[in-house]
């Protein structure tokens, strides 16, 4: 069982967009005149990186006129990267304050502070009124969620009748038991991840109808393969490796990163 305490004890990381900005001076960027692209490497904190958004965001039928709910956005890569594709308003909420206050500043780098509003909050008790949105996106989220169901009853409560709904996790497809650390957890106590038929039951039981699945496992590889090719190799003695952790039980058929694409039926 998670805790959100936990969680957010987990990512918070005090001075996350100074970070970001003296990195970005180091490789010569001008950090008053930013864009999603240039910021993909330091805030898509999923598999499959960029490409991987804009692959949710295209299940989506997205619009300028669109509102756009980002659950569990993080410091808000996804949500700068859509806005800045479709021309939407995107909203995010996040669980852990110092992805929120550096999310603020980054968008204004981007100048996409017009388009992209984030909120520091639960996704299990969203300060959002019912049909506020027409559309939702959750990305690597659900991993550190235990509660399915409350997640995608409150999914249904902020969306439109026939929004629709894009999940895209790490979930369980094989049997065995997953070894850690991972990169969303150090250990079990923070990690929820689950079978995607959870993930549907929950869904169904909140009232939406599953519309397609995909396995993200080959669209996902030429980014794994590079996050690979470029990480120096293991010291004798050094802690595991989150990342080629996950790598080794995605191999093996035990986790894949996942799709799922839900309609709101009422």
């Amino acid at each position: 069982m998670t805790s959100a305490d936990a969680v957010e004890t987990y990512y918070q990381g005090q001075g996350l967009a100074g970070r970001i900005f003296s990195a970005l001076r180091s490789e010569g960027h001008d950090i008053t005149s930013l864009t999603p692209e240039i910021l993909a490497p330091y805030d898509e904190f999923h598999v499959g990186g960029m490409p991987a958004t804009h692959r949710v965001a295209g299940r989506l039928s997205l619009t300028p006129s669109s509102r756009l709910l980002d659950i569990g956005c993080g410091a808000g890569g996804p949500a700068r990267a859509v806005a800045a594709a479709h021309g939407c308003h995107v909203t995010g909420i996040d669980l852990t304050g110092d992805f929120i206050t550096a999310g603020g500043r980054l968008s204004a780098a981007c100048g996409l502070q017009a388009l992209v509003t984030l909120h520091h909050g639960s996704a299990l008790e969203m300060p959002f009124e019912e049909a506020g949105f027409d559309r939702a996106m959750m990305l690597h989220v659900g991993m550190n969620i235990t509660d399915k169901q409350t997640l995608m009853a409150e999914a249904a409560r902020v969306l439109i009748s026939d929004g629709l709904f894009c999940v895209y996790d790490m979930m369980q497809v094989g049997d065995g038991e997953i070894t850690f650390p991972m990169p969303w957890a150090s250990d079990a106590s923070v990690s929820a991840v689950a079978p995607p038929d959870m993930y549907i039951t929950a869904a169904a039981r909140a009232g939406f109808e599953l519309l397609a699945r995909h396995d993200g496992t080959a669209a996902a590889k030429p980014f794994i393969d590079h996050v690979m090719a470029t990480k120096p190799a293991p010291r004798d003695g050094a802690p595991p490796d989150r990342f080629r952790n996950l790598v080794t039980h995605i191999e093996t058929g035990l986790l894949a990163p996942t799709e799922l694409v839900f309609q709101k039926t009422g």
